[in-house]
């Protein structure tokens, strides 16, 4: 079952239940697939690109919600983080920041990383292989940290 078809799902669940935080979330989901759909003309999505607007959806949202935390604004950072929840349900298994710390640590290693030089190549590196595993906020600041070290 591709994104779209459990999204189509999930909407149908949401309008019986009344749910309006997952609803408006969903129809976001949907919305993206449709604009992605029309951009990339005769071609379906790929699972790597579902996974990649699902991501930028979550990131927008804390994005937001950061910013009207920041504002002392917890009336409308609330509904971002309720919409976070329900988004990030369809993306895979988030990676634990140790299980990143081993990949990044390996990555460093066998490419021979010595310093902030090489951010670049190892950042490449992790990013490709935990994509839609890891944020690549956390990605960057554990390269940080390992490569400074």
């Amino acid at each position: 079952m591709d994104l779209q078809e459990k999204v189509m799902t999930e909407m149908k669940a949401a309008m019986k239940a009344k749910d309006t935080v997952a609803l408006e979330s969903l129809r976001a989901i949907k919305s993206a697939i449709l604009l992605a759909k029309t951009e990339k003309v005769g071609t379906e999505l790929s699972e790597e690109d579902e996974v990649k607007l699902v991501q930028k959806l979550v990131k927008q949202r804390k994005d937001s919600a950061a910013i009207y935390q920041q504002q002392g604004r917890e009336d409308l950072a609330e509904p971002e983080l309720a919409q976070v929840a329900v988004i990030e349900k369809f993306l895979p298994e988030q990676l634990t920041e140790e299980e990143i710390e081993k990949v990044v640590v390996q990555t460093i290693d066998s490419i021979g990383a010595s310093g902030m030089q090489d951010m670049g190549k190892v950042m490449g590196i992790v990013s490709k292989e935990l994509a839609g595993q890891a944020d690549g906020k956390t990605i960057s600041n554990i390269v940080k940290a390992k490569l400074s070290s």
